[in-house]
């Protein structure tokens, strides 16, 4: 069979963009072989065509007029690896109204712009594939819109930003949360601006695009309550230790009685939880079903060539599946409402710091009684001055938790504010350890 010349573009030739055109060019046997197709960059959209590049393209494929890819009636297919939303959004928006289907690695673009996107798509009759929006090398969209499509997937659990992994596994090593980054920064796992990252923005994204295709309902980046790793001290690493646990920024995303709930947080993680063993700069997600129970995908979540070579498969998948009208519907078949704030369920970890002296543990346990909270477990840490509670609960709301924290906060034997982690255990909390 003689093999088709597909025509190819990218919005940004950086580091993916330029890892991209390097695995297609050294790829395209394989690729060829498995498809019947050879794909091509043939244009690539630049703010600086005079720029080194750590791979360079073809003579004429750099360009700094948009025009020469979305009016190019041989380009079969675009990559945007550009990052950002504007001016990401309306070159994709104009692509797709082109009929030009695209592949985007843009976290951001997709978890706050899937409502535009994806009807454009579907519109045009075009596919919008965005694998590398979330973990890089690991197929978890792939998995859920294609292999999962029946599996009535209720819950996501997932490590999804290699940074913080890295950081809180030095921490958990000794180092301290400075010294991680710092690492983490010159081995290349974090930005020079590390904010999206341990922030937990990033994760949140991520989740934001996992809920909606996992649940079929849109999820947002502003539906995504989240907080980061910054105020993780080493006194949590010691106390998750002697709990028998470890601390992850975790992603959860659940269905629950007809409502959605996803956030991103620091959490207490079983050491006999699968999730737990998750290290460095590795990534993980967790699919949770009627029909399939549970099912694990791990692997590097970040990095230039990783975050490439997701792109290539959805290329790939693209000029194979093309005319069939596979996957150019939207994910979105239903509205469901949200999860009122402070109505998840979960067992959590508490440190309060409080005076060193007695009665005092007598008015914490009052004060998380009052609010339906008991406890099952309980360490006690001394302090310069006082004493450390890290308090293990067993499953309550959210809200009534933050409710007994803010009493406790109150009491005057309490130093600071109480802080809470969810906790995340298959056997339960009292079995932990």
């Amino acid at each position: 069979m003689a093999s088709v010349d597909v025509p190819v573009a990218l919005l940004g030739y950086g580091t993916v963009g330029a890892a991209v055109d390097r695995l297609l060019s050294e790829n395209a046997d394989d690729i060829e072989r498995a498809t019947g197709h050879r794909l091509r960059v043939v244009r690539a959209l630049v703010r600086d065509a005079r720029k080194e590049r750590g791979f360079a393209p073809a003579p004429g494929v750099l360009t700094t007029d948009f025009a020469d890819v979305r009016d190019d009636p041989s380009i079969a297919l675009v990559a945007e690896v550009m990052g950002g939303i504007e001016p990401a959004r309306g070159h994709v928006l104009d692509l797709l109204r082109a009929g030009k289907p695209v592949v985007t690695a843009n976290k951001q673009l997709i978890a706050q712009r899937s409502d535009e996107l994806f009807p454009a798509a579907s519109a045009a009759g075009v596919q919008l594939r965005f694998e590398a929006s979330v973990c890089a090398a690991i197929p978890v969209i792939k998995v859920l819109r294609e292999a999962l499509v029946v599996s009535s997937v209720h819950r996501v659990l997932g490590i999804v930003n290699g940074t913080t992994n890295y950081i809180l596994t030095r921490m958990e090593a000794g180092d301290t949360y400075e010294g991680a980054l710092s690492e983490a920064q010159r081995l290349g796992f974090a930005e020079a601006d590390p904010t999206e990252d341990v922030s937990g923005a990033d994760a949140a994204a991520k989740m934001a695009i996992l809920a909606t295709i996992a649940f079929g309902s849109r999820v947002t980046l502003a539906d995504v309550d989240f907080e980061g790793i910054e105020r993780i001290v080493p006194g949590h690493i010691v106390a998750a230790r002697e709990l028998g646990m470890a601390v992850k920024l975790v992603g959860q995303a659940t269905l629950a009685g007809g409502a959605v709930d996803a956030r991103v947080a620091p959490a207490l993680v079983d050491r006999h939880h699968p999730l737990a063993g998750v290290e460095g700069a590795f990534n993980a997600v967790m699919l949770q079903g009627d029909s399939i129970r549970e099912i694990m995908l791990e692997g590097p979540g970040a990095g230039g060539i990783e975050t490439a070579s997701a792109v290539v498969a959805d290329m790939v998948s693209i000029v194979g599946t093309q005319g069939t009208g596979f996957l150019q519907n939207d994910a979105v078949w239903r509205t469901l409402r949200k999860l009122p704030p402070g109505e998840l369920e979960s067992p959590y970890y508490l440190r309060i710091e409080v005076d060193d002296r007695a009665g005092v543990l007598a008015h914490v346990a009052e004060r998380l009684a009052a609010h339906g909270v008991s406890v099952a477990r309980l360490i006690q840490h001394g302090l310069a001055g006082g004493a450390s509670l890290h308090v293990v609960t067993h499953e309550a709301p959210a809200g009534a938790v933050e409710a007994a924290l803010g009493d406790i906060a109150l009491l005057p034997e309490t130093h600071g504010t109480p802080t809470r982690l969810a906790v995340i255990s298959d056997r339960g909390v009292a079995a932990a350890g």
